[in-house]
């Protein structure tokens, strides 16, 4: 198991090791203590999937505010999906930028986004299959999301994103500039 981190502080890609013999492959996904090691003492309450019918299909960008804010570590189980984090601490020297990660069943690949980030993806193929693991449970009143293409954050979405298939809720999200301070860089 192998930890890329990123030039934004926080965010990790786990990247398995697959033991491959004539039957197909064998590889650990999730270790909690070589995750502890690279993310801190972190414990998952809740796991979530979603299923994408179409290739270019976007969802985000979300976050939930204290006391839900949720660090999510996402795995794409089928299909293929361009994983988005977009730092929302106020403080940090990376506040709103960005960094991606193509996530697919085929490479076990996952994404680690602490709280503090929102987080969006677009499916790169039909029947892509999502499933996220999350620290905080989920909260209605605590959820919001930011504009998928707020020109202040640029996101550099693949060709095949399609905005028709944006939920109601993520076509009128706010624009960066205008969020509260919602979450702020920990020393």
């Amino acid at each position: 198991m192998q930890f890329r981190t990123f030039d934004i502080a926080g965010p990790l890609e786990i990247i398995p090791t697959r033991h491959v013999d004539e039957r197909g492959y064998f590889a650990e996904i999730y270790r909690e203590d070589r995750f502890r090691e690279q993310a801190g003492a972190i414990e998952f309450v809740q796991e979530n999937q979603s299923l994408s019918a179409r290739q270019g299909t976007l969802r985000g960008i979300h976050y939930q505010t204290a006391p839900f804010a949720q660090g999510k570590l996402v795995r794409c189980t089928s299909g293929a999906i361009f994983d988005v984090a977009v730092d929302l601490r106020h403080g940090s020297p990376s506040f709103g930028q960005w960094i991606a990660v193509e996530l697919s069943a085929e490479l076990a690949n996952q994404l680690w986004i602490p709280a503090g980030f929102g987080h969006a993806f677009c499916t790169l193929q039909p029947d892509s299959t999502v499933c996220y693991k999350v620290t905080a449970y989920y909260s209605g009143p605590n959820d919001g999301g930011v504009l998928w293409n707020d020109p202040a954050i640029g996101i550099e979405w693949p060709s095949v994103v399609d905005p028709d298939t944006l939920s109601a809720k993520d076509r009128v999200q706010p624009l960066l500039s205008e969020l509260p301070i919602l979450f702020h860089l920990e020393n």
